[in-house]
Formats: structure tokens, C-alpha cells, sequence
């Protein structure tokens, strides 16, 4: 299974309807109406990506998962979005408003040399977002961001490695471990990324343009094996994702 990443704004709660259980209309009746929104949504991505009758369940860990083992499922929402990473394998992803400020929760998920990895604006929240899906990848609850999980490394892809600014996919097209990864969502709602890069014919036309911070961090989880990422800002939100 190639991997998909789906990022856009929650779906109408009618329009979710059509994808979601009764059992879990009934449970999303109890939320918030923005948390209801979220909770329907996602789970419509998925079944509509996937099949009406796909079976979502969690797991002990309180993840996501795919009881009958159609796919590897990470989920993750903020404000005006929701971001749905499906692939053959463990996975994860998470999104945050690239607006957000992280200034004065910074020193508690990163140490003075993690925030020196780059000057860039969005620094600080990209890096919440790759320590939250390295926290994800992990599924060991209990993890402590700032101890257990550590950014190495990060390399800024601008031109060769997924250029955003030159127009090109490039390497990013194809992802870590071969696995494809777009990143050309902004600008537009709900666009998949094997869709957009057929449709943009391997470039970034000006619909899907909007990316501005495009790289690879190397992370480590509890001391144990780098793990690669990948980092996304664009249309106005941080997506990271680990396939």
C-alpha cells in the first residue's frame, strides 16, 4: 500500500454522517460541537478512503487502529484541520497551526541544543509536531518529550530534496523509505498527495502552492534507532509525519 496523507478542513457534520456509525454519531453527541466535528470527521476520511464498512477501533495505547488489518492509521486534528496518515506500516503524523506560539512551552519538549537545529520561524512548532508524532511512532505511553525523545538532525529541503520555492516534488515525492509523500496541499481542501502530483505532472502548479518549510529531521525515540521525518508547513499549518 502506497502511503496517503489527507489533510483537510472537518468535513459538515451532515456530510459525515454518511461515513460514520450511529454508535458513533451517539458518542460525538456528547462533545463539544469543534470536537464533534473533529471526531466524525476523521473517521469519514478514513471509511471514505478505505470503505463504508471499515471497522475503527483503538488500541491499548488509546491509538487509532484498524481492528481487521486493512491499514496502519494515524490521526491528528487542530483547529481548521484534520490530517489522516494511511500506509502498509506503523505510522504517524501530527498538525498544528503554524500561527501557534510555542515560545513558553519550548524549554519542556526541547533542549537548548534541539532549539539551535534552526533559525527558521516555524522552528519551534515544527518541532512540537516531531516530538508529538515521534511520541505517536513510539506507542509507549509514559514518554517523556524533553528525556525520552531527541531531534539530531535537520535538513531543510529548498531545492534538491522536495523544492517548494523552485517547483518541484522531487525527492520528497518519494519519501522516507520509499514511501511517497506530498506535500502540496495548501491552497487546496482535501487534496491527496499521489492525486496532486499526477495532476501537477511532478510540479508544483500555483493551486497546489503554498508550502514554505520542507525537510527531514532525524529523531531518536528513547535512545534506540534514528527514525527519519518529514516536515511540511504550508497553507498555514505544521504537518510532520513519520512512514
Amino acid at each position: 500500500m502506497t502511503p496517503r496523507l489527507i489533510v483537510e478542513p472537518p468535513m459538515a457534520e451532515r456530510e459525515a454522517a454518511a461515513w460514520t456509525t450511529p454508535e458513533e454519531r451517539a458518542a460525538a453527541a456528547a462533545f463539544a460541537p469543534a470536537r464533534r466535528r473533529e471526531f466524525l470527521a476523521w473517521r469519514a476520511v478514513v471509511r471514505r478512503e478505505l470503505g463504508r464498512d471499515v471497522r475503527i477501533g483503538y488500541a491499548a495505547t488509546g491509538a487509532p487502529q484498524l481492528p481487521d488489518g486493512q491499514a496502519h492509521i494515524s490521526v491528528s486534528h487542530c483547529p481548521g484541520r484534520v490530517a489522516v496518515l494511511l500506509a502498509a506500516g506503523r505510522c504517524a503524523v501530527d498538525i498544528e497551526p503554524a500561527a501557534r506560539n510555542f515560545e513558553r512551552a519550548a524549554p519542556r519538549y526541547l533542549t537548548p541544543d534541539e532549539r539551535m537545529l534552526s533559525a527558521d520561524p516555524a522552528w519551534l512548532a515544527v518541532a512540537w509536531c516531531a516530538k508529538e508524532t515521534l511520541y505517536k511512532y513510539a506507542g509507549r505511553p509514559g514518554l517523556d518529550l524533553l528525556r525520552d525523545l531527541r531531534l539530531e538532525e535537520v535538513e531543510r529541503c529548498t531545492d534538491g530534496c522536495g523544492a517548494v520555492a523552485g517547483g518541484r516534488i522531487g525527492e520528497l515525492a518519494e519519501g522516507p523509505a520509499g514511501g511517497f509523500f506530498g506535500a502540496c496541499f495548501g491552497g487546496r481542501s482535501g487534496v491527496r498527495a499521489g492525486e496532486c502530483f499526477e495532476e501537477c505532472s511532478g510540479t508544483f502548479s500555483e493551486e497546489c502552492a503554498g508550502a514554505y518549510f520542507t525537510g527531514r529531521i532525524a529523531g531518536r525515540i528513547a535512545g534506540g534507532e534514528r527514525t527519519e521525518l518529514v516536515a511540511t508547513v504550508a497553507d498555514g499549518y505544521v504537518v510532520v509525519t513519520i512512514v
